[in-house]
Parts: C-alpha cells; sequence; structure tokens
C-alpha cells in the first residue's frame, strides 16, 4: 500500500465517509474515494478499525493462529521463497567458516496471492439504527464468513484457485503411514517418524469424527491414548477441523505438523464495497468483502500425515 492511501485510510474525515457509505448515508465522496482499491472497486478499512478485524478474523481463522503470518501489503507479485535448512558450528578464533556440500540445498516456493470475496446482507433498519453498534457487527460476521474460507484453503486448498492446503497430495504434508483402520500404534508411528526438531512445536491436526475414534484407543495396558485433562496426544495439542477429512480410504484424517513451516501471506487486507442497489427491493444492503493472501507449506518434512488405504 503506498503512502498516499495510507494516510488517507488514516483520517477521521475518511472513518466518517467510509462508514456513512455503508450504511447507504451521503457520504464525501472524494474522502472516500482516497480508500478505493481501483483494481477492485473496494474500500479500505479505516485505520482506526484494522486491528480490531484482525482480532476477530484471528478468532474465526485457523491458519491465523497456528501458522506463520506473513504481511507483503502492496505488492502486485509474486513473491519467491526459498527454504534452506540453516546450520551454526563452532569455530576455533582464527580458524576458517565450514562451507558445507549443502549450502545451495534449497526449495523454492513462489507466493502469489489469490482473492477470496463474501457477501454479507443486513436489512436497512439494521444498519440505520442509531443504537444499534453495526460497525462491530458488520466486522464480526465478515470475519465469520472470511475465516470459514481461510480455514477451508488451509486444510483442501488445491493451490489453483484458493491457498495449497496442508492435506495437498503433492504440495501438503508426507504420508508416513499407510493403513486400513486407524490404531493406536499407527498414531505412534506417525508421532516418531516427524524428525525431534519439527516434533517439538507439532501439533495433531484432525475433525471430530477422527478425534472420536482416538478417544477410544487403548495401549496393551488399557491406557488412553488421548488425554483427556489437556486434550493432548502424547504430549501434543490436538487441533479440530472439520474440513480435515474422514478416515476413509484415499484419505487423509490426520496430520501431524510444526505448522510454523506453512506460511499464510497476507497480500492486501480487508476491503468492503456497500451493493446498495442490489438488494434494495428487499430493503436490504448487501455487503462485499475482498482479500488477497496464499498460503502453503514451504518445508514439507514439517508436515506427516496418516492416510487410509
Amino acid at each position: 500500500m503506498n503512502n498516499k492511501y495510507m494516510s488517507a485510510i488514516s483520517t477521521p474525515e475518511y472513518d466518517h465517509a467510509f462508514w456513512n457509505a455503508l450504511r447507504g448515508k451521503a457520504a464525501d465522496v472524494t474522502r472516500l474515494e482516497a480508500g478505493k482499491l481501483r483494481n477492485v472497486n473496494t474500500y479500505g478499512l479505516p485505520s482506526s478499525d484494522e486491528k480490531q478485524m484482525e482480532e476477530e478474523l484471528k478468532k474465526e481463522s485457523l491458519p491465523r493462529r497456528i501458522t506463520t503470518m506473513i504481511y507483503a501489503l502492496g505488492n502486485e507479485f509474486t513473491i519467491m521463497q526459498r527454504d534452506t535448512e540453516d546450520t551454526a558450528a563452532w569455530v576455533k578464533e582464527g580458524a576458517s567458516i565450514p562451507i558445507y556440500d549443502g549450502i545451495n540445498d534449497f526449495e523454492r516456493n513462489n507466493i502469489g496471492f489469490f482473492k477470496l470475496a463474501g457477501i454479507t446482507k443486513f436489512d436497512q433498519d439494521f444498519t440505520r439504527d442509531a443504537t444499534f453498534n453495526f460497525r462491530k457487527y458488520l466486522m464480526d460476521r465478515i470475519a465469520k464468513t472470511m475465516g470459514r474460507s481461510e480455514e477451508e484453503a488451509f486444510i483442501v486448498g488445491d493451490g489453483l484457485k484458493m491457498p495449497t492446503g496442508i492435506t495437498h497430495p503433492e504440495k501438503g504434508a508426507m504420508v508416513e503411514v499407510t493403513t486400513t483402520e486407524l490404531s493406536y500404534d499407527d498414531v505412534i508411528k506417525l508421532f516418531f517418524s516427524l524428525e525431534a526438531e519439527y516434533r517439538d512445536r507439532a501439533r495433531f491436526i484432525m475433525n471430530d469424527q477422527t478425534a472420536l475414534q482416538l478417544r477410544k484407543l487403548k495401549d496393551a495396558d488399557g491406557n488412553y491414548l488421548w488425554r483427556s485433562s489437556d486434550d493432548t496426544i502424547l504430549g501434543k495439542p490436538v487441533t479440530i477441523s472439520n474440513f480435515m477429512p474422514n478416515a476413509e480410504a484415499g484419505k487423509m484424517p490426520i496430520v501431524f505438523a510444526d505448522t510454523s513451516y506453512y506460511w499464510w501471506v497476507i497480500r492486501k487486507t480487508i476491503s468492503i464495497r456497500a451493493l446498495i442497489e442490489k438488494f434494495a427491493a428487499n430493503d436490504q444492503i448487501g455487503y462485499l468483502s475482498m482479500e488477497f493472501l496464499d498460503g502453503k507449506l514451504v518445508r514439507r518434512k514439517a508436515a506427516k500425515a496418516i492416510q487410509i488405504g
């Protein structure tokens, strides 16, 4: 975002014009146009509201809570990301610093952007009621809508029209265990298949149905695999997403990963436009919300999975 745009959306006058426009009231067009994103015809949130929107999105969007969040705002081009395993070595005073054979070993990742658009509708009476906190309610609703779509992309995104999901067959978690039915031993095998470097900060990701199955698993001495007191397996937290597939043939029901190696890259924050005429016949106002982002696993061996054969 350029400095002129950032300055424009930071003024009280822009804030006033923006929210008047969203309520269907007369707005200062000159002030409003200063915050317009020309390529999509939506308007940036006033700076005073961006933090609240970020907080609401974090509540609703799983990737914003557990991945590495990166803000690359205002860049229209693809970002080239290279992942390599950094090393450190003890060196005697005056000795040369060793150059390792693998110094040029890296994986190149292209971080682009995808457009996520949502529609939220309100009765006109709602938007114009001075006693109703329309500003907060609209942002809450948009955050729920966008957050759910973000979570879906994080789990099952195809990398073609949305970010690349962690269960993507070629670019997501590496299948380490193949089984016909989930067992205690399968989960143990998955746990130790992840290198200790990644295991320290790893989490299990699964849906409710899979979690129910794992809650019932016991070892030979009758000890449960799942520790109910803190919802962990082998001391590692369990994250529930119902976009994860069930334990069915050909599916990947459990991922065990250090999700800090999944990058969630924000290219343009949420912008909004009121669609007043489109829903006027129903005495409603529609709100088009839009953001640009990408996401992908930048180190595949940091994520391992069980697949049902």
